[in-house]
């Protein structure tokens, strides 16, 4: 009998579907675009998470148990952001200005009880962003993910992947905000977009810069307020 060959390991990507009255989210959008290629050897899987402070990491956590991927980058939208952000930072609360697609919207509560104040991306976001900036493509790196659903399933992610780390061995992960694609940026006068391309190129160079380096850069990138 022939040896099978072996199936290529995984990167996770995730997005959000839409909310707050938005009719599309350009994080889902351009996730799904890389589904199922094939990127520096490894398989993409993508999936739409739900906007959701409660489904929305309760998803992302099935997905890791699924697919066991090596690299896991959880995007989501940040409308009036100019840039694509690469995430630091996931701080332990929901604060939310508006309610998510469940009609929750915590104020000022704990995401877990006695967790961590922070978790950092482990994600390689220096050499990240170098290698966005050499393709011409806008990025900064933004010390906070907000208070709302995508810090919620930042910190969901790096909690699981720190206290399951004896069966995420390796696994490193992280967040990235993108800009209102232009066709949304339309109905918000004077908020900045990118392209759904742009982005879709950006997140190529993102994986495969994450998946090539184990240690990151030591390049100033950080923020004067």
């Amino acid at each position: 009998m022939p040896i099978p060959k072996p199936r290529p390991r995984t990167v996770l990507l995730t997005g959000f579907d839409p909310f707050g009255g938005e009719r599309l989210n350009p994080s889902w959008l351009a996730v799904e675009a890389l589904h199922g290629e094939t990127i520096a050897g490894r398989r993409i899987v993508a999936i739409q998470l739900p906007t959701s402070f409660t489904r929305g990491p309760r998803a992302l956590r099935a997905a890791i148990r699924r697919h066991a991927p090596e690299l896991i980058v959880c995007v989501g939208q940040a409308g009036g952001r100019a840039q694509i952000s690469l995430e630091r930072i996931a701080i332990n609360v929901d604060d939310a200005r508006i309610a998510d697609n469940d009609g929750a919207q915590p104020v000022d509560r704990s995401i877990a009880r006695g967790g961590p104040a922070a978790y950092f991306s482990t994600l390689p976001i220096k050499a990240m962003f170098a290698a966005l900036r050499e393709a011409g493509i806008p990025v900064e790196i933004s010390q906070t993910a907000g208070t709302f659903v995508c810090n919620r399933v930042f910190y969901a992610l790096m909690r699981a992947l720190a206290e399951d780390a004896h069966l995420h061995a390796g696994t490193r992960g992280g967040f990235v905000h993108i800009p209102y694609l232009p066709g949304q940026a339309t109905g918000h006068p004077g908020a900045p977009s990118l392209s759904l391309d742009i982005v879709v190129a950006g997140l190529r160079i993102m994986i495969e810069t994450a998946l090539q380096t184990r240690k990151d850069r030591r390049i100033a990138a950080g923020a004067t307020h």
